[in-house]
C-alpha cells in the first residue's frame, strides 16, 4: 500500500517542483562560472592574439596569404596565435603561426566548436580546445586573448567582433586592442556611426565608435600589435618587480 502511494506521489506538482530545483541548480552553476571567469591573472605569462576570419576562404588566395603572413610576423614576435581552429582564414592564421614559430607548437592554438559541417581541426593547430556551445567558446576567446584582429568574414566573424566590441564598450574588457583589417569593416563602422550616433537616435556614444581601430593592411595591424606587445612586456617587468 505504501509502495502504491509512493508511485502516485509523482504528479504534476512534484514535476514542477523538480523542474524548479533543476533550474535553481543551473542558475547557481552559472553564478559559479561567472565568479571563476574573474580569475584572469593580472599579467598572463604569454601574449595571445586572437585572429577572427572566414572559414570559407580557400588557400592560395590573396586573403589567405595575407592572413598567413600576418600571423607569421606576430608569432615571430613572440605572440601566440589563437583561432577557431577551422578552415579558411583560421587555417591561414594557424599556418602562419607555425611558420613564424616552427619550434613552438603552443604558438598555434585552436578553440573549436562542434559543428556538423566543420568536423576537423586544421593541420596547423598545435594545441586544441573543444567546445560544445558557442557561448562557452566565445568566453574562452575573451579569457585567453590580449588582443583581437578581425579579418574578412561572415556572420560568425561578425558575432565575434560584436561581442568583443560590446565588452570593451561596457568595460568588462579593457586595455585590449580590437583591430579590424579591410574595407568591409570600414563600411561597418561607418554604418554604425551614421545609424547609432549621427542620426540623433542616441543608440551609442561617439566614443563607442573609437573602440575598433580599422586599418587597411596587415602591416598596419602588425605595427599596432607590436606597440601593444612592447607595452605589455614592460608592464610584465613592472609586475615582477612589485612581487
Amino acid at each position: 500500500m505504501a509502495e502504491r502511494r509512493s508511485k502516485k506521489a509523482i504528479g504534476r506538482v512534484e514535476d514542477d517542483y523538480a523542474l524548479r530545483i533543476v533550474s535553481d541548480v543551473v542558475l547557481k552553476l552559472w553564478d559559479s562560472v561567472d565568479e571563476l571567469s574573474r580569475l584572469r591573472p593580472a599579467h598572463t605569462p604569454d601574449y595571445h592574439v586572437t585572429i577572427f576570419g572566414s572559414a570559407r576562404i580557400e588557400d592560395n588566395t590573396p586573403s589567405y596569404e595575407a592572413v598567413k603572413q600576418l600571423a607569421s610576423q606576430l608569432a615571430a614576435m613572440g605572440c601566440r596565435i589563437v583561432t577557431g581552429g577551422g578552415p579558411g582564414l583560421m587555417q591561414a592564421a594557424n599556418e602562419g603561426a607555425r611558420q613564424g614559430a616552427p619550434d613552438n607548437l603552443e604558438a598555434s592554438v585552436g578553440i573549436r566548436i562542434d559543428l556538423d559541417f566543420e568536423q576537423n581541426v586544421n593541420d596547423f593547430v598545435g594545441r586544441t580546445f573543444e567546445h560544445k556551445t558557442f557561448f562557452s567558446r566565445l568566453h574562452h576567446f575573451v579569457q585567453r586573448s590580449n588582443a583581437f584582429i578581425v579579418t574578412p568574414g561572415g556572420i560568425g566573424t561578425l558575432l565575434e567582433l560584436s561581442m568583443v566590441w560590446q565588452l570593451l564598450q561596457v568595460r568588462k574588457l579593457y586595455g585590449t586592442p580590437l583591430i579590424l583589417v579591410g574595407e568591409m569593416w570600414h563600411e561597418l563602422v561607418d554604418w554604425a556611426s551614421r545609424s547609432m550616433v549621427d542620426s540623433g537616435a542616441g543608440l551609442a556614444s561617439p566614443v563607442d565608435m573609437e573602440i575598433p581601430v580599422v586599418v587597411d593592411t596587415i602591416e598596419d595591424a602588425v605595427q599596432l600589435i607590436r606597440e601593444h606587445h612592447a607595452k605589455w612586456q614592460a608592464e610584465g617587468l613592472s609586475f615582477d618587480d612589485e612581487e
